[in-house]
């Protein structure tokens, strides 16, 4: 349905929009996951309430991300233009459930439902003075959400920022009213936690919010506010009574995580168990899918809690003694041997397709590229070994074939001096998943084992062209079928691309999972990566996809369900 000319208004600049349309909306996100990545350190160094675990910048950022993912993922769908373009309504529900999905640590969790509570809003109308409602509902509905608020918090800044703007007005002048609201807000934090007095910054959580809203200036404007000026360094804390205090304190030891789909009489009785098991307790969501957070001693009775409530999904633990950054070396030569130890670990991992190999490079893995029809000799292999020039190596085949030949090279360089870990990963989307964790600063044995892990959780299937007519254990294929394999064995005979590879899905995620990984090769039908993804939301409402090209010399299609 197209909508009405609006009337032309000489108080209004040609380039300030009038409505948040679709459109807005995704620039919007793509605004925020950038401003959010750039100010991420930044953030994590004021990270000092409810934990001083210094990665309040690295959740938002990630929830930003995921947020962002779901809008383009809904903008790209096969379909997605003419009268079936998206819409106000489908870009700021899919920007909520996003960062639902992918919201990470207190402030994520909390910035995911203010996304939910002004999409509730924009879906009926986009202008000013809908947004002024929106960010109203916003406010309300984190509050709720949390078991005890706080005042000097993220949400002390979100209800300055629905006040500044609450007579509405235009679009523009709504979004400015906000932010400068939120802003006057952050900079009185210090004032209403003496936590952050005491530490001489401003709410951590509150500084990321103020760049969502910034974020938001600049597409409704054209043109990005004054930049915030950081908060000064953290200054040695001394501890206070009553106060949140952080690892090595008299706070909790571990920060649950989970999706949980529930009804929502389970949740209120889960809300109240986990108010009695610990602190910073945040539930968000709705509709039969929920995000949860807490602070506990006990972090297997809060599992528990969720499995009673319902179906928990992506459960994460963190032990908040191990995120607590090291302490820097006293002695002068301390850093630069810190630095190289750290250089003194990389990645070998054998990848299809030019694509994934350059993406993974990206991530600081030294590649392998398998050629169509050739595996990489052993000689190859432990060339790349030694081209990492590393003192600690961590040895992905990604193939079942290719793991005698990896075993004979790990052995090669042990004989060097290198030390060697082989993970028999069996399928390039589970060396995409063991990367994926790879943390180069804690110990070789912790971070093998987290590989380990991350790639034995995710079953991967592939999509291949019959070459020729043959017997499979599916039954009888012609030259020409496309041929899906699951774990290896050809669990699917089909005639289309798109066709085989969602039923390989469906038949993937009868056993559950939390993330389907999907690597595209050139040459496969446009929009197949978009028209999965679609499948997957559709059907599976707790399950986040994310997609990578392969580029040339790849399988057609690779999946991975986590």
């Amino acid at each position: 349905m197209s909508r009405a000319p609006q009337p032309f208004d000489p108080t209004v600049r040609s380039d300030e929009r009038l409505v948040l349309d679709a459109g807005a909306v995704r620039a919007w996100s793509a605004r925020t996951a950038e401003a959010l990545g750039r100010e991420r350190a930044a953030i994590d160094a004021i990270n000092v309430y409810p934990v001083a675990d210094g990665d309040t910048g690295t959740n938002l950022c990630l929830t930003a991300d995921a947020a962002h993912r779901a809008v383009e993922a809904v903008f790209t769908a096969p379909g997605a233009s003419g009268a079936s373009a998206p819409d106000t309504a489908d870009a700021v529900r899919a920007m909520a459930h996003g960062a639902l999905l992918g919201a990470r640590g207190n402030s994520g969790t909390i910035l995911s439902q203010l996304l939910r509570g002004m999409s509730g809003v924009l879906a009926e109308g986009a202008d000013g003075d809908h947004l002024a409602r929106a960010l109203a509902a916003a406010a309300s509905s984190a509050r709720e959400a949390v078991a005890h608020p706080e005042e000097g918090t993220i949400l002390t800044v979100a209800s300055a920022a629905a006040a500044g703007c609450a007579a509405g007005g235009t679009l523009a002048d709504v979004a400015r009213r906000a932010y400068d609201g939120a802003r006057a807000a952050l900079e009185a934090t210090p004032g209403q936690l003496a936590v952050l007095g005491r530490a001489g910054v401003v709410d951590a959580g509150g500084q990321g919010l103020v760049a969502v809203l910034g974020a938001l200036v600049e597409t409704v404007t054209g043109r990005a506010p004054d930049v915030l000026a950081p908060s000064p360094g953290v200054r040695a804390l001394p501890e206070g009574p009553g106060e949140p205090c952080g690892p090595g304190g008299e706070g909790p030891g571990y920060e649950v995580l989970y999706l949980l789909e529930a009804e929502d009489a389970a949740v209120e009785l889960l809300r109240a168990r986990l108010d009695a098991l610990g602190d910073s307790l945040v539930v968000v969501g709705g509709d039969g899918l929920w995000n949860v957070h807490v602070h506990v001693d006990d972090a297997g009775a809060a599992v528990e809690a969720g499995i009673e409530a319902g179906r928990p999904h992506r459960i994460r633990i963190t032990h908040f003694a191990s995120t607590v950054p090291a302490p820097a070396p006293a002695e002068a030569g301390g850093t630069a041997r810190a630095r190289e130890e750290r250089a003194a670990r990389a990645v070998v991992a054998v990848l299809p397709g030019e694509g994934l190999a350059g993406l993974c490079a990206e991530a600081g893995a030294t590649t392998v590229q398998a050629r169509p029809g050739e595996p990489p000799a052993g000689d190859e292999l432990l060339a790349a070994v030694r081209r990492a020039h590393a003192r600690e190596v961590v040895l992905l085949p990604n193939d079942t074939d290719l793991r005698a030949a990896a075993a004979t090279v790990a052995e090669r360089a042990r004989a060097e001096g290198i030390r060697v870990a082989l993970i028999p990963t069996r399928a390039a989307v589970q060396g995409i998943a063991a990367l994926a964790v790879h943390e180069p600063g804690r110990s070789f044995d912790e971070d093998v084992v987290a590989m380990t892990a991350a790639a034995g959780a995710t079953r991967y299937a592939e999509l291949a062209v019959a070459e020729h007519r043959s017997f499979t254990s599916a039954g009888v294929c012609q030259a020409g079928d496309v041929l899906g394999l699951i774990e290896g064995d050809v669990a699917v005979i089909g005639q289309d691309l798109t066709d085989t590879a969602r039923t390989v899905l469906d038949r993937m995620l009868q056993a559950g999972g939390e993330l389907v990984t999907l690597v595209v090769a050139d040459g496969t039908p446009p929009g197949l990566a978009g028209t999965l993804e679609a499948h997957v939301r559709r059907g599976y409402l707790a399950v986040d996809t994310v997609t990578y090209h392969a580029g040339a010399g790849a399988p057609p299609l690779l999946i991975g369900v986590e």
